[in-house]
This record gives C-alpha cells, structure tokens and sequence, in this order.
C-alpha cells in the first residue's frame, strides 16, 4: 500500500511540475546543511531516551522560510503544509510535520538566542560565494511595519497598559496619520538589489539614527538621513535648510543619488504585498526581528531567481 501511494504522490508531482514549482526553483539557491551547526545548538536532547525526539533542523528553518513566502499565521501553516503537494515536496516529504506550537517555540528559542543573525550571517555568505558582492555601493531606507497597539493614538501606551500587544512597539506620527509599531531598517546594494543587512526598531525611530553602512562603500540615501554622520561614503541628499535654496549643484546630485537608490522601494513592495508582512502580531523586538528576517530571506529568494534568469 505505501509504495502504490508513493507512486500516486510522484505522479500528482509530475503534474505540479508541468506548470511550474515555483518552491523547488527557488531551494536550488541555498545550501540547506549549511544551517544545521547553527541550529542544532538549540537543542539540548540528544539522547534516544528520556525525551520527546527533536525535529529535523534543516525542516524547521523551511518551515519559517514557508510561513514568510505565504505570509501564514502558525495554525495555517500547520494546516497546509499537510494540505499542498508542493509545501511537502519542499520540505522533504516528512513523515510529521511539526505542529503550530513547534513553530512558536522554535522561533522564540531563535528569537531568545539571536540565532537568526547567524542563520542570516550565513545566507549572506552564500550569496557572496556566488560572486554577488558588492561593487557600485548600496542604498539604505526604511519602512513602517506596523503592530496592533491596544490603545488609539490620543492614549498612548504606558508602563501600566495592560495589553500584551506590541510592548516593544511605538507611535510614527506622519502627515499620512500615526502608525503604530515598528521600523525596519534595510541596505540593499545597486548591483543586485539583494538585501544585504537590516535592523528593528520601534517606529518612532528616526531613520538618520541608524547607519548600516560600511567603511569603503558608497551609501546612497534619501533627505531623511541629511545630517546624519555615516561610516560609508556620503551618498545621502541634501535638502533645503533655513534662509538657504539647494544650489544648482545639489539640485542635480540629489537627482543622481534617487536614480541610484530608487529601486530600494520594490523589496518593500514585494515583502508588504507579496508576502503579506507589513504587519505583525507579534509582541517585542528580537520577535519582530526573526519574522522579518524570514520576510527578508525569502525576498532574497526571490531576487537569486530572477537574476539566475538574467545569466
């Protein structure tokens, strides 16, 4: 009986690959094993007694990579990773999928220990082994992801709210209206419009705050960063100040410097549209910090395909 639904399994794949799986083209990407080593230092039974057995390291990171291609809540990717030829296919084929809660706590243990920023310090690394470094500089902006506050505007949070939601989460207050929750710092670079390092802060963060650049590469920036004392070359343009016009001369190098970063904004569209994460449920930083890596990992994904399509 299994291998007559073994053979029933391989011929319903067959069909899928007919139109397209869309997540076996984008795994070819990344070394999977690469992960284990980081991952499995989050587990501390090893033993073949006296415990519940640990899930597979390598099926549990593309769990999290599913739940941020597709933008599910915990309980959903339980259920149609049990449901779709092509979520299994991608996962291996396991004989049990982890449940909701074993995603929870897998990304709390990542969340409590940082062990996301290896798991992206790593992806990083193979990117570059691609030859994809960077070459003509990098532009850095950042975006409102917003949270559910518990309270409206005209009553801000406080020590004494009594909400679990978003205790690490702030108010941007922008002509646009206020928007509670958090901002994520991103620098891509021009050459790939890869996403290259990132960085979670409350949304009232200022953006000049934060400077992701490097010593020896040309960071391209927008007015919101005018002022700001930044490691990288400065790409950032002016803006008018007092008493005094942009001269001729800036005028004309802010034109330069928005042609030069203006594709920064398509990784925003596609991770808020695409992949539905422009908003989290979520409650402090580290948590927002290992969605929006996900979030940032599968756009990465997305951006090695298409330029495998390009060579």
């Amino acid at each position: 009986m299994a291998t007559l639904l073994d053979m029933a399994i391989k011929e319903r794949y067959e069909n899928l690959l007919k139109v397209g799986d869309k997540l076996a083209e984008i795994s070819k990407h990344v070394n999977w094993k690469a992960f284990v080593p980081i991952v499995s230092g989050l587990y501390d039974n090893k033993s073949e007694k006296g415990g519940r057995p640990n899930m597979d390291e390598i099926l549990m990171v593309k769990m999290l990579i599913l739940q941020g291609l597709y933008g599910l809540s915990d309980q959903e990717l339980e259920r149609q990773v049990n449901d779709r030829l092509s979520f299994q296919n991608f996962l291996g084929f396991p004989e049990k999928a982890p449940d909701y809660s074993t995603v929870w706590y897998f990304r709390e243990r990542l969340a409590n220990t940082g062990k996301d920023k290896q798991i992206w310090d790593e992806f990083q690394r193979q990117i570059e082994s691609k030859g994809l470094g960077i070459r003509k500089g990098v532009a850095q902006d950042a975006t409102i992801i917003t949270a559910d506050p518990g309270q409206t505007a005209r009553k801000p949070r406080g020590d004494g709210a009594k909400t679990r939601r978003s205790r690490d989460g702030e108010w941007s207050t922008r002509k646009s209206g206020s928007k509670f929750g958090y901002k994520a710092h991103t620098k891509i670079d021009i050459d790939h419009g890869i996403l290259r390092e990132f960085e979670i802060t409350p949304a009232n963060t200022h953006d000049s705050k934060v400077d992701l650049t490097k010593e020896g590469e040309v960071g391209y920036k927008d007015k919101g960063y005018f002022g700001q004392k930044t490691k990288s070359y400065d790409g950032i343009m002016k803006r008018k100040v007092k008493g005094r016009k942009l001269s001729f001369k800036d005028t004309h190098r802010n034109i330069r410097i928005s042609k030069k970063r203006r594709q920064v904004e398509r990784h925003y569209a596609i991770i808020k549209r695409v992949f539905n994460s422009g908003h989290v449920l979520v409650t402090t930083i580290p948590r927002v910090r290992v969605k929006m890596m996900f979030a940032f990992f599968c756009f990465n994904l997305y951006q090695l395909q298409t330029l495998s399509k390009l060579t």
